[in-house]
């Protein structure tokens, strides 16, 4: 599995907002400026985290866009889901049921369903408040 630059900067662009939670909606320039992420890119990323229910946006002079929830509520699963569609690690595991007609037989399925439960218990632990405390005390994610 590959996280694209849209699903990284995503998540960057989330992390941004949860350090700045409690002030209010946050311009995309000072997003951009702060996180060297073009504003036209982070324009494009907006629909997706915005049809997943991820963030507010208020347009005008104060304008800009805020969590929808609290940090301890957003998990990476969300942002990364949001961003990429789907975290499955084969193509035939997009469909539920699996319409692939081997998956009954298919000995590798198994192997890429363990990939996939342990990727998303992975990312389903870690919130933005998560990353935020460990980025204050510099603790290291491990499995």
């Amino acid at each position: 599995m590959k996280i694209s630059t849209r699903g990284r900067y995503s998540l960057r662009m989330m992390i941004d907002l949860a350090q700045h939670y409690n002030e209010g909606f946050i311009a995309l320039k000072d997003i951009s400026e702060r996180q060297g992420i073009s504003k036209k890119y982070l324009e494009q990323i907006i629909p997706f985290l915005n049809r997943s229910n991820l963030l507010n946006a208020n347009k005008g002079h104060l304008g800009g866009y805020q969590l929808a929830k609290a940090p301890s509520s957003i998990t990476v699963r969300d942002i990364l889901e949001s961003a990429e569609g789907s975290l499955t690690p084969v193509s035939c595991m997009d469909n539920s049921p699996n319409l692939c007609e081997k998956c009954g037989e298919c000995v590798t399925l198994p192997i890429y369903q363990g990939l996939y439960d342990v990727v998303i218990q992975y990312f389903e632990s870690i919130t933005l408040e998560d990353i935020i405390n460990r980025q204050i005390s510099g603790d290291q994610y491990s499995i």
